[in-house]
C-alpha cells in the first residue's frame, strides 16, 4: 500500500505543512507523538492520511492533547497496518450517514447530483464532526468522502482549502 501521510499545524504564525513517516510507528501513541512534534507550539494539529487513492485518514490533537480521529473508511483497518494503526480503536460509526444516502445534508439543492455520494458500500467511522469548528460540519465532510471521483488526495486538498491551509498543502505537494 503506498501511503502519504501530511501534518499540518496551526501555531501563532499561522499554518505550517510537513510530511510525516509513519513507517516504524507501532501504535497510536507513537504517531501523536510524531505529530506534536511536528510544531510543539501548535494550538491545532491535524494529519492526513492517503492510502492507495483509496482510503483517508484524519487526526486531529489539540494543544498538542486531545486525540479525535476520522476515517474514510473502516476496511482501511482491516487492509493495512498503518490503518489499523489509526482506526483499529475507533469502534462508532461515522454519524449522519443514512442521511446522507437520502441526500438530505445541508446545503444540498434537490438536482445537486455533483454533490451526492454515491458510494453506498463505505464505512465511515469515528468522529466526521473533528473539522466542525474549523468551518468543515460533519454531512460536509462525509459528503466529499464518498462522492464519485473524489481521491483522499482531493478530499484532503478540498478541507486544507475550507479550513485555511490550502496553500501550505499545495507547497508540499510540489515539494
Amino acid at each position: 500500500m503506498s501511503i502519504f501521510a501530511a501534518a499540518v499545524a496551526r501555531s501563532k504564525n499561522g499554518w505550517t505543512a510537513s510530511e510525516l513517516d509513519l513507517t516504524g510507528l507501532a501504535d497510536i501513541d507513537e504517531v501523536v507523538d510524531a505529530l506534536r512534534d511536528t510544531e510543539p507550539d501548535a494550538d491545532l494539529a491535524l494529519l492526513f492520511v492517503e492510502s492507495d487513492d483509496e482510503y483517508l485518514a484524519i487526526l486531529r490533537l489539540d494543544e498538542g492533547e486531545d486525540l479525535r480521529v476520522f476515517g474514510s473508511d473502516s476496511g482501511f483497518a482491516e487492509e493495512s497496518r498503518i490503518g489499523s494503526v489509526l482506526l483499529g480503536e475507533i469502534e462508532a460509526p461515522a454519524l449522519g450517514l443514512d442521511e446522507l444516502a437520502e441526500g438530505q445534508y445541508e446545503g444540498q439543492d434537490e438536482g445537486d447530483d455533483e454533490e451526492k455520494p454515491v458510494d453506498p458500500d463505505a464505512d465511515p467511522i469515528g468522529d466526521a464532526e473533528l473539522l466542525g469548528d474549523l468551518g468543515l460540519n460533519a454531512q460536509r465532510l462525509l459528503a466529499l468522502c464518498g462522492m464519485e471521483g473524489m481521491l483522499p488526495s482531493d478530499v484532503t486538498a478540498e478541507i486544507c482549502q475550507k479550513i485555511g491551509c490550502g496553500d501550505e498543502m499545495e507547497e508540499l505537494r510540489e515539494a
